[in-house]
């Protein structure tokens, strides 16, 4: 089946007479008629629910339709994508261990990784996405337990090199972790380059209409725990919490990593979406291959449009021919990338303002990977309080503009972009 048919279909299969949607269940509590059918779940012996902090129907349907877009053997939705992320790297990392990054992650990961994790107890080493083999395998340690790239960066736009980096973690008996999030499964599937598992950041271009914040975790079911069991204690020794499971045997390849996070990490952490979330979100996925195509068209008119511009500097998008990731992006994404294209404006900081306050069609936001166009200008926005030199050293220059093409008519969008770069 093709992923646009499972848009539509997978994740729920309605019987004779049942709701054609998903149902929403809209309940934290759910009922049995003895203790012992309730302990069977608590000892992870039979499949069921008893609490929405853990787990919900309506977000496992929406879970599972994900599960078959990434081509996956099982997944959960979180509250967020930085929950996904935390979630995905702390199942198998923890105090003391280490993990190697690409450098050129979303900041907010980056962040997380760098800053938070950290605190935890978990060290990370960050190189760049473009790192020789040699330089890569220097990066690991003994105590290594993953590797973590986005197929497409937010908002650098470099393309990981999925198949290379996969075969380097592999070589060390770790999994690859990626984020998916700018790609979707619609453009690119991880789990066929090798990656293990796969995030999303689910408010993007998944939910694609400003309605719900979200993330989502999908495991391959290929990575083979047991097999390095020294590494991975937490998935291949006996869980006290669950009377001694082993979740690597009990649940094998296909399920160890996800009934895990599940009963570990969400029982304690609770970063759960709303059914009503998860919901909303099933509406966004069903349109996600019409969305995803018209995205990519007004992505790459938007780009070589830019390209000759007299106010435009520099333009950053890897569908262009010049583009430094563009034969990556035709090995992993020959169908399109993302809708997002960074540029310059030419007169710096100052004109990039100006830039932005002629803009009519475009609305300013922090958001990308929605129905409407959206834009930022991160020198007078974001990275606001950092100076030139700065911006420079962090990457982000001060004449960068980041515009996330929206589904709107191709024509109206450059015609906006147009008259506000006239306007300089």
């Amino acid at each position: 089946m093709e992923n646009a048919t499972k848009c539509i279909h997978s994740g729920y299969t309605p019987k004779n007479g049942e709701s054609r949607m998903i149902p929403i269940i809209q309940s934290t509590t759910f009922k049995y008629d003895t203790s012992e059918d309730m302990g069977k779940l608590f000892d992870l012996e039979a499949s069921g629910y008893f609490y929405t902090r853990l787990q919900n129907p309506t977000n496992d349907m929406v879970a599972a339709k994900i599960c078959a877009l990434e081509g996956g053997s099982a997944a959960m939705l979180t509250s967020s994508g930085q929950a996904a992320n935390f979630f995905a790297a702390f199942n198998i990392a923890s105090n003391g261990d280490h993990i190697v990054a690409s450098s050129s992650i979303y900041g907010g990961t980056f962040n997380l990784f760098n800053v938070t994790m950290r605190k935890m107890g978990v060290d990370f080493t960050f190189i760049s996405p473009d790192s020789s083999d040699e330089e890569i395998q220097a990066a690991f340690k003994p105590n290594t337990k993953a590797v973590f790239g986005e197929t497409i960066a937010n908002p650098a736009l470099t393309v990981f090199d999925i198949e290379r980096w996969a075969k380097i973690a592999h070589k060390n008996g770790v999994p690859l972790i990626v984020d998916n999030t700018f790609a979707t499964p619609i453009n690119c599937r991880p789990f066929e380059w090798g990656a293990d598992i796969v995030t999303h950041s689910t408010t993007k271009y998944m939910d694609g209409h400003d309605a719900t914040v979200g993330g989502c975790i999908v495991d391959s079911g290929k990575f083979d725990w047991m097999a390095h069991a020294e590494k991975f204690p937490g998935l291949c020794t006996p869980d006290e919490s669950y009377h001694g499971i082993t979740y690597a045997v009990k649940f094998g390849k296909e399920g160890a990593f996800i009934t895990k996070c599940t009963a570990q990490l969400m029982r304690d952490f609770g970063s759960i979406p709303s059914p009503m979330n998860a919901y909303m979100l099933n509406l966004g996925l069903e349109s996600l291959p019409v969305r995803m195509k018209q995205h990519c068209a007004n992505g790459q008119a938007v780009a070589e449009f830019l390209e000759s511009h007299k106010n435009v500097a520099w333009v950053n998008y890897p569908g262009l021919k010049d583009n430094k990731y563009h034969e990556l992006a035709k090995k992993y994404m020959p169908d399109g990338t993302c809708g997002v294209v960074s540029f310059g404006v030419k007169g710096g900081r100052k004109a990039a303002e100006k830039f932005m306050k002629h803009l009519k069609l475009a609305m300013i936001a922090t958001h990308v990977a929605d129905a409407r166009t959206c834009v930022l200008h991160p020198a007078s926005a974001t990275h606001r309080q950092l100076t030139d030199e700065e911006l420079v050293a962090c990457g982000v220059a001060p004449d960068m503009v980041r515009f996330s093409c929206g589904i709107e008519a191709t024509e109206d969008i450059i015609a906006d972009l147009k008259q506000a770069l006239d306007s300089i």
